[in-house]
């Protein structure tokens, strides 16, 4: 071939990296691998998986299962080094992230190649994004542990950590996940995926030459039944899990009534919206770079292209010409665009969803570029007018294809983006700043990029919503996973028992009683319940004080359907200020009467009864003064963007309110999420639910929108269970027992909805430093990392 013929095609000659120093290293430990458990590695005499090159289909090694004796010896390591480590100086930790960091930073060219021949990802990702935003995310907390107490004041270590990493970014999600936990002060035992074990194996050769304290990291092997271990051992305080939805339900359903801390970052099914005044060749590069990069398995990967009519037809043909352009091949040659996929197994599902889709009578269109003979490769390629209800529209196919739909309005656009039980990430291309960003607040995701796809960095929060998960990775909301608040050790909470018997009370009953039977308030108005039966209301010494609603599934669903239509209030934070300074000023001019009320149902002093409607006030005026202060941050982060987290609503929350200092513990429940915009359907104390009375007229007086506030009475567990169960609610708050709060979580895996409980242990809801502030805030609200272009 000459010159010309070259300047034709623009064809790469072969550009091979050199895999020598990794093959000595598999070489030189005779290719077989241990757990790496208090600093020393151990159990490689029992390696039975077999590691493979997806490239090749060889094997390259092999590594343990982690058995319950690994497992157990894992943590009891970490839990030993815990105490000494968490004691360090923040300086003394920073000073361990750091050293990791630049050991990185020298061997980046070793570990590149090991995750290239490890993972069948192209080498050019693993040494230009792979390895740098690993080596980033060290140095990075680094500093978080340096300035840990000031900028963390109160706060202290979980304690020991499992974490479970996927296998499409082994080192990366490695990083993501230690660096963190290491920075905050905890130990750890991580499971890397035993499909790609090798980069971790290295990384713990790397940590006995920066002499990191035994025990502080501990690497055990295995597959799903090693992981179940990790999650149900009983000394771990906190999982940190990324990668299937499926799984991350089981781990919920797992750790429930544990107290175990959880962040989940599950599946995807991103979309990525082009416009018609889109920059078309660069939306294109961007489907480059957010679907067929690594293979397509990415968990926030673009693969529902939704595309404006009036350009559909010119994007999907300068789609197909630079489709035929990509090179698939050899992961080490530095001209190959996209490597093999990770596994034989994981070709078979995505060509069993790939053949589904067809039988359903929709086009695939592939590259007709070369394949190599041996090997799990797959050509990039995209379904053409694909329903979206179509199979391969709703699950993650996690490989090189797409599916491609299209919109005529922004709404259209809006209702296909968020038609998905998943809400990791969305792309939106648009030259228009306005429609952008209206754009981008209106699509239910973690992260949203404008005009670009699949940036990360580790002072950016990352994390989904809905399906996709709860809790974040990355940046000043990062540590705040892997820390608590430091508080003293709370009492079991007290249940005060009432009989929810809907028969003709005769004990209790005196001449002076005044029938005073009241409704659910549900939408704005009051409602009889369902089932229109009643339970009697008693004081302490059993005088029946009035009647309650026993409701059921059916007034849940009615409260659930009443707060959708109220889904306006989250759009000004000034007017739901007014609206609770509003709410403060009518309980004002009421407070004698519910002060009496409660005097007569808890059977507290006069004073008391009035100081905790004192303190309610109190609570309804600082809520009001944060509903407009409750911040996001501008994220120092990639140049040319302005890095927005910003802090939005969770939707619906249930709040199952405890029986202690009864207005004061459900208006502390209530407050915050109203004032960050979030509509409630809330079960009062079953023995004090005659406060709804006295609050629902407030609220009438005081502007509350229908539907923002539903006060439904009954079993607080029953009604706790449905709204755990209901898929419309986005949250759910309980204070109960420790029986019901572990319900509650359980069932909370179906739509994998945000859950606090109380454990079952009583809250001070008279202190304010445990009652209220900006963690109560944080609960309320669920981040959106939101890139918009900026600067040269």
């Amino acid at each position: 071939m000459n010159i010309k013929d070259i300047m034709e095609t623009m064809d790469y000659g072969p550009a091979p990296e050199a895999s020598t120093d990794v093959e000595a290293w598999l070489e030189s430990r005779g290719r077989v691998f241990g757990h790496f458990i208090d600093g020393s590695f151990t159990g490689a005499g029992n390696a039975s998986i077999e590691v493979e090159n997806p490239a090749t289909g060889e094997v390259i090694a092999r590594i343990p299962e982690g058995t319950e004796a690994e497992v157990n010896a894992a943590v009891a390591a970490a839990k030993e080094a815990f105490p000494a480590w968490s004691r360090l100086p923040g300086f003394e930790r920073a000073r361990y992230l750091y050293a990791i960091a630049r050991h990185l930073q020298q061997r980046e060219r070793f570990f590149s190649v090991l995750e290239s021949i490890d993972n069948g990802k192209p080498i050019k990702e693993t040494r230009n994004a792979d390895i740098p935003l690993a080596i980033r995310h060290f140095y990075h907390h680094a500093g978080w542990a340096a300035a840990i107490d000031t900028e963390f004041p109160g706060h202290e270590a979980l304690g020991v950590c499992g974490q479970i990493i996927p296998w499409n970014f082994p080192l990366l999600m490695l990083a993501w996940k230690i660096a963190p936990a290491l920075a905050a002060g905890n130990t750890v035992v991580l499971k890397p995926a035993d499909l790609t074990p090798l980069t971790a194996i290295a990384f713990a050769e790397l940590l006995v030459e920066i002499g990191l304290p035994k025990g502080v990291v501990n690497i055990v092997h295995g597959g799903g039944a090693t992981g179940a271990l990790i999650v149900r051992h009983p000394d771990i305080a906190k999982i940190a899990f990324t990668g299937s939805t499926a799984v991350g339900r089981e781990i919920r359903r797992a750790t429930a009534g544990s107290g175990k801390k959880l962040s989940l970052e599950l599946g995807g099914k991103s979309p990525f919206i082009v416009c018609a005044d889109a920059d078309l060749d660069a939306a294109v590069e961007g489907v480059v770079e957010g679907v067929w990069f690594n293979q397509g398995e990415v968990c926030c990967a673009g693969s529902r292209l939704i595309l404006q009519e009036g350009i559909a037809d010119r994007f999907l043909a300068k789609l197909r010409a630079r489709m035929e352009r990509l090179r698939v091949g050899d992961p080490l040659d530095k001209s190959t665009d996209m490597g093999a996929i990770v596994s034989a197994g994981q070709k078979a599902r995505i060509m069993g969803l790939l053949e589904g889709a067809k039988a359903e009578g929709y086009r695939l269109e592939q590259s007709s570029c070369p394949l190599p003979e041996r090997g799990r490769f797959i050509a990039p390629g995209f379904f053409a007018d694909t329903e979206p209800s179509a199979t391969v529209s709703q699950v993650e196919i996690f490989g090189p294809i797409a599916v491609t739909m299209t919109f005529r309005t922004v709404d259209e656009a809006v209702q296909l983006a968020n038609n998905t039980s998943y809400g990791l990430a969305a792309s939106i291309w648009s030259e228009n700043i306005n429609g952008a960003t209206e754009l981008a607040a209106r699509v239910k995701a973690g992260v949203v990029w404008i005009n670009a796809t699949n940036i990360f960095d580790a002072n950016a929060p990352f994390g989904g919503y809905k399906e996709s998960g709860y809790g974040r990775e990355g940046a000043r909301e990062g540590m705040l996973g892997y820390l608590k608040r430091s508080v003293r050790k709370a009492a079991p909470a007290e249940i005060v028992p009432a009989d929810l018997t809907a028969m003709p009370q005769t004990e209790g009953a005196v001449a002076t009683y005044i029938d005073r039977t009241m409704k659910n308030y549900i939408g704005g108005k009051q409602a009889r319940p369902d089932g229109g039966a009643s339970y009697a209301v008693r004081d302490p010494s059993g005088e029946i004080l009035g009647l309650a609603p026993i409701s059921n599934r059916k007034d849940i669903r009615n409260a659930v359907e009443a707060a959708a239509k109220a889904a306006s209030w989250a759009g000004n934070a000034h007017n739901r200020a007014q609206v609770l300074y509003y709410l403060a000023e009518n309980l004002s001019a009421r407070a004698a009467e519910v002060a009496a009320l409660l005097q007569r149902m808890t059977g507290v002093s006069k004073e008391k009864a009035a100081a905790e409607v004192r303190q309610t006030l109190e609570r309804c005026f600082y809520y009001a003064g944060m509903a407009d202060k409750h911040d996001g941050l501008i994220h120092a982060a990639k140049p040319r963007h302005l890095t927005l987290s910003v802090k939005e609503p969770i939707g619906i929350v249930g709040v199952a309110a405890p029986d202690q200092s009864p207005l004061l513990s459900l208006m502390s429940l209530v407050l915050p999420l109203i004032a960050t915009g979030n509509r409630v359907v809330a079960v009062p104390s079953p023995a004090c639910a005659l406060i709804v009375q006295p609050l629902y007229q407030l609220l009438d007086t005081s502007d509350v929108p229908a539907g923002v506030v539903n006060l439904v009475t009954g079993d607080r567990d029953t009604l706790a269970k449905v709204l755990a169960e209901h898929d419309a609610v986005n949250g759910l708050w309980y204070c109960g027992t420790a029986e019901g709060a572990a319900e509650v979580e359980r069932l909370s895996a179906g739509n994998l909805k945000q859950v606090w409980t109380n454990n079952g242990l009583a809250i001070d809801w008279v202190d304010d430093a445990v009652a209220r502030g900006p963690e109560w805030l944080d609960r309320a609200t669920q981040v959106k990392t939101i890139w918009v272009p900026y600067g040269a």
